[in-house]
């Protein structure tokens, strides 16, 4: 068998040549193109990213003007009850509304069986209010002559009016109301019944902390827990378990924003309140709402004299 070797080297080597000058100056010129090229490359990188990140960075913070100081929000169920009693509580807020020169927004929505009533979000609303106002279709404004503003929101007003140190879910929640909580840092002011808290009736200081509070309390992961009442067990949940809500919240007495035509259910409507809820009314029978709400029609008179 034959194996093949590689050739053997001579022994006797050319000269040595020294490297001529052209091959460094070639090797620079490669360097100096190559680093070019880097460099381009890295500047349409840094310009790529700067575009994405204008396309995609959140909307600026706007910060409302107060223009109007209120916007009242109403959610009707127009299957399920007649039109003359929600055209009576349409009216009942426009005349507030004209009276205080407020804006005034009822979204229309149906109600699927089992689903939970949706609350506004602040995308509802106009973005320059300076406060959001939800209100029932079940209730009506009974004192024409009491700003929001004024009447609940004023930081030194909340100083009188909130319950501080007091059982969230009564009656004996170990979560308890802030202390020391000051009128200047309230952005949600509610109130309670004998249930626990009512989400009937309750003010909401418009801007990112709203957006913020709205979007978690009707978020789906909430909304998965099937609560025995819905956005109200929702609601209770997120108080006593995110400080960051709670740090916020102010809870004023029934009367002030929330009471109630029957006293089993809570506080009830004592006259120059300002709002009253037809408590439990219902669709038929004698405790209809329409029923209800005739005990309550000197509104129109106290609009008229106001």
């Amino acid at each position: 068998m034959h194996f093949a070797y590689p050739p053997r080297k001579s022994s006797n080597p050319p000269p040595f040549r020294p490297r001529t000058s052209a091959i460094p100056t070639i090797r620079s010129r490669r360097l100096k193109t190559i680093g070019l090229v880097c460099l381009a490359f890295l500047t349409l990188v840094w310009l790529f990213q700067r575009g994405g990140s204008r396309r995609h960075a959140p909307p600026a913070y706007h910060k409302p003007s107060g223009n109007p100081p209120v916007v009242i929000v109403t959610v009707f169920n127009e299957g399920k009850y007649g039109k003359g009693y929600l055209d009576m509580v349409k009216e009942n807020r426009l005349k507030y509304a004209e009276k205080h020169v407020l804006r005034l927004r009822p979204p229309r929505r149906t109600r699927l069986v089992g689903q939970p009533p949706r609350r506004p979000t602040r995308h509802d609303h106009v973005p320059d209010a300076a406060y959001i106002w939800y209100l029932d279709q079940n209730a009506f404004i009974m004192n024409p002559n009491l700003k929001i503003e004024e009447h609940v929101m004023k930081p030194s007003r909340l100083e009188e009016l909130m319950i501080k140190d007091h059982p969230v879910v009564p009656p004996d929640s170990i979560i308890k109301t802030f202390s020391h909580l000051k009128g200047h840092d309230v952005d949600f002011v509610l109130t309670q019944d004998k249930d626990g808290l009512s989400s009937s009736s309750f003010v909401v200081k418009n801007g990112e902390w709203a957006k913020f509070f709205i979007e978690t309390w009707f978020d789906p992961i909430y909304r998965s827990y099937n609560f025995q009442k819905a956005e109200q067990h929702a609601l209770e949940h997120i108080v006593q378990w995110h400080p960051t809500i709670l740090a916020k919240l102010a809870l004023v007495p029934q009367r002030i924003l929330n009471s109630y035509s029957k006293e089993k259910g809570g506080q009830d409507y004592k006259e120059g309140d300002l709002v009253v809820r037809l408590y439990a009314c219902g669709e038929a029978g004698e405790d209809t709402c329409e029923t209800e709400s005739q005990r309550f029609a000197q509104w129109k008179t106290a609009f008229q004299n106001s």
